[in-house]
Parts: structure tokens; sequence; C-alpha cells
């Protein structure tokens, strides 16, 4: 379906299971199996692809293969290809590959700050700014800020805090920022605050909403976004993921889940459903488990099944 009823803009939808996903799955996913995933995602519409995270093999096993994921994929024109990245180190890992786009990540949560990276937030930004110098226009750069509607630590946020960091973002130069519900704990009501104060506040900033489903709320939240003025969202295939650091939180909203509510709502994604739908029923077998996203299993709203033959029977007795 084409048009935006409510934003008339296009939609942008940017995957994440390769990274977000794959991470923190109990086994290795053979390197493989995640280049030909990426490569048939890319050929579904999809806006970005963040294919691996140029961390250390140590800390993330998972994605220690990032090098010959990245370099051996097939690139389509108009998809963006973006890593993450946690210091100098991994940015010359990921320009080597010659990727996008460079993810920096941090937490809005001083307590999951330390959980997740081992460092307080102002040595977060001070290496965020030696990135940036190190990138040098080489890639495009995003930063996500994590556990920006709250912590299983520290409970709420405040939203000077968001504003605060988001402003440090931009003084450094980076104009892409990603608020990222890392535990799921985001209403709508809050997204829909939060959102439209970012978007009043830097108009031109380019910004991305980033949901878990831990709690149920991840579709609600997309809604409450789209009202607040945002076009761009994470989304994991089959509802796969997760913060290792960040206690019960489940998987990220469901790509084709997002993209077929999006779609019957009227909405351009750009996505072509139908084929995202049959990648996403492979997870299952490449992960060696079950995956939360509903779509899948059900099918889209337009589905139809045959009359039963007894209500055949019971239509024409009563013609």
């Amino acid at each position: 379906m084409t048009g935006s009823p409510i934003t008339g803009k296009k939609l942008y939808i940017q995957e994440v299971s390769v990274r977000d996903g794959f991470q923190i799955e109990p086994r290795f996913i053979p390197t493989e199996q995640k280049i030909e995933l990426i490569n048939a995602l890319s050929r579904t519409g999809l806006a970005k692809i963040e294919v691996t995270s140029f961390t250390s093999p140590k800390a993330i096993p998972n994605l220690a293969d990032a090098e010959a994921v990245m370099s051996q994929i097939e690139r389509v024109d108009g998809v963006v290809y973006a890593v993450l990245v946690p210091n100098v180190r991994g940015c010359e890992r990921a320009l080597a590959c010659g990727v996008d786009e460079i993810n920096l990540f941090m937490s809005a949560s001083a307590t999951h700050n330390l959980a997740n990276l081992r460092m307080t937030q102002e040595q977060s930004l001070a290496q965020f700014e030696q990135v940036v110098r190190h990138i040098d226009g080489r890639a495009a750069i995003n930063a996500s800020l994590s556990t920006a509607f709250g912590c299983p630590f520290d409970g709420a946020v405040p939203e000077s805090v968001v504003f605060d960091l988001v402003q440090r973002y931009l003084d450094m130069g980076i104009g892409a920022v990603s608020l990222c519900d890392t535990t799921g704990v985001a209403n709508p009501a809050q997204v829909e605050r939060v959102c439209a104060q970012v978007r009043e506040r830097w108009p031109e900033l380019v910004l991305t909403a980033h949901f878990h489903d831990t709690r149920a709320m991840g579709l609600a939240n997309v809604l409450a976004a789209l009202r607040a003025g945002i076009d761009r969202f994470d989304a994991s295939l089959g509802g796969l993921g997760g913060c290792p650091f960040a206690p019960g939180a489940s998987g990220n909203v469901c790509t084709e889940d997002m993209v077929h509510m999006l779609q019957a709502m009227g909405y351009d994604t750009g996505v072509n459903l139908d084929q995202l739908i049959e990648i996403s029923r492979l997870l299952p077998e490449i992960v060696g488990h079950d995956v939360p996203g509903q779509v899948a299993k059900a099918g889209p709203y337009s589905r139809r099944y045959p009359v039963p033959e007894s209500v055949r029977a019971l239509s024409g007795a009563n013609q």
C-alpha cells in the first residue's frame, strides 16, 4: 500500500536481527547463514540493515565473524549497511570493510552504562568524540541512546537527561540519533511526549525509534512515535533480540509484525511483506527455537481460508 494517511511521509524500516538478535542467541549462527540471511533481507525493500558489531570477540563471541560477514554480503543499491562500534579500534575495523554507517551507543541511565559498557557516561561521550574525529566523514554516523525511556536498575530516566545527551551528540557533529527502549518499559503516552519534544527542539535531526516488546507495548509505542512525527523504526525479524545487560529484556519489536500493521493502516514502508514473512519462517531452523513473531505464523490480515463444505451446504440450503 502507498501513501501515509497520518504523516504523508514514507516510513523507513531498519532491520537489526542479525546484530541485536544474533548477539544473544545461545549458539553461534554460522557465518554462511548470516550472509545468506542478510542477502535475502537486502532484497525486501528494507531501508537499513545493521549487519554486525565490531566489538571484542571475547565480549560478544556470536559476532566474532564481523569482518567476514561484512566483506562477503551482497550489497543492494538503496540499502544502508550499518554496524555497531564501541571504540576507535572497532571503528578502524569497520571502516576497513567499507561500511555505510557506524552506530555508536551509550545509555541515558548511568548505571546501565556502567553495566553495559563498563564506563561512565562522560567516558562514553569522550570516546564518541574520538570516534567521530577518526571517521572524519568516511562513513555516516548514528548515535543510539539506550534506556532512553527507563532503566532496569535506576527506574525512570529524567527526560532532561535524554535531551541533554541528544544535544551533546549534536555538538559533536552527530546528526542522527536513535531513542531506544532497551528494556521495554516505555508506554505510548511517554513515547509520544518525548519524541514530540525531541522533534520540536531539533527538527533537522534524523531520528529513529527502537522499541522492545518485553511488556507487549512495542507496537503501541510505534504508533505513538508515529503520532510524534517519527518515520524511522528499528525492528528485528521474528522479534529476536534483547539486551544481555538488562534483566528481563526480551526481543525487539518484530519486523514483519510491524510492517504488517503499518501497511494495513495504509503506510508506505517500501517493504515486500510477503518476502519478509517467507524469510522469517526460516528463522526457527536457523536459531534452533521458536521465535515470538505472530504474522509469520498466522499469515497477513488479507489471508483467506477455504469455506468449509458444511458452510457451503448451509449457504446453498438458504438460497
